[in-house]
């Protein structure tokens, strides 16, 4: 419980104000006479923490009903290997073409692909394909991109070979995953995207600026 002093009464006499309330000066004029007087009121910033529950609320058992029950079984499950690397995984000896929709959700586990979808600006067959463009420094950085990516498939996976894979000038490398033979893209493409993944380029590429 606060006291409050009103300024406009002796030193000795003080206004009560609740537990939990903040304290508001409000003039009261009287005639001639304006008095100031002290008045409680809820914190005028809101209310930044958790009230206590009502009665009502107690007997209606409502934390019961909606916190669950204690002795409920929690189980946290570990991903696999093959959730958490796709680049892990063996490549499929007889893939079958993916759908837009499965393409979709395995490019979410590769990083900096993006998907080209037939008869576009960017694609015009009519085979859906993944590619990734890197920014190299120049042209000896991107035959030396190009050359990694050629050696690590070569031991990695089996001799597969991007159906698209060079240098563009002024500055660039090209990437396109895709099976001619299936129409369209398999989990082995994205397979082999993931494992490109792994190859270092920090080397190759341009040091990104930083200003103060």
């Amino acid at each position: 419980m606060a006291l409050m002093l009103s300024p406009a009464a002796p030193a000795a006499a003080f206004s009560v104000v609740a537990p939990g309330k903040s304290a508001a000066m409000r003039t009261i004029r009287l005639g001639n006479r304006s008095i100031r007087k002290v008045v409680a009121m809820a914190d005028m910033l809101g209310d930044f923490g958790a009230r206590d529950p009502f009665p009502e609320e107690i007997a209606s058992e409502w934390g019961e009903k909606t916190l669950g029950n204690v002795d409920t079984l929690h189980r946290i499950l570990i991903p696999t290997v093959s959730v958490l690397s796709l680049s892990r995984v063996p490549l499929q000896a007889d893939p079958e073409v993916l759908s837009e929709e499965d393409a979709r959700r395995l490019l979410h586990k590769v990083v900096g692909w993006r998907l080209l979808f037939p008869c576009t600006h960017d694609n015009e067959d009519e085979l859906l394909k993944l590619e990734c463009v890197w920014k190299v420094k120049d042209q000896a950085c991107g035959e030396e991109l190009v050359s990694r990516i050629t050696r690590a498939l070569e031991g990695d996976a089996g001799g597969y070979v991007p159906e698209k894979l060079g240098f563009e000038a002024p500055n660039q490398v090209r990437a396109q995953l895709y099976s001619t033979s299936l129409g369209g893209l398999s989990v082995n493409d994205f397979i082999i995207a993931a494992r490109i993944d792994q190859i270092k380029t920090q080397d190759l590429i341009p040091k990104k600026r930083v200003w103060a």
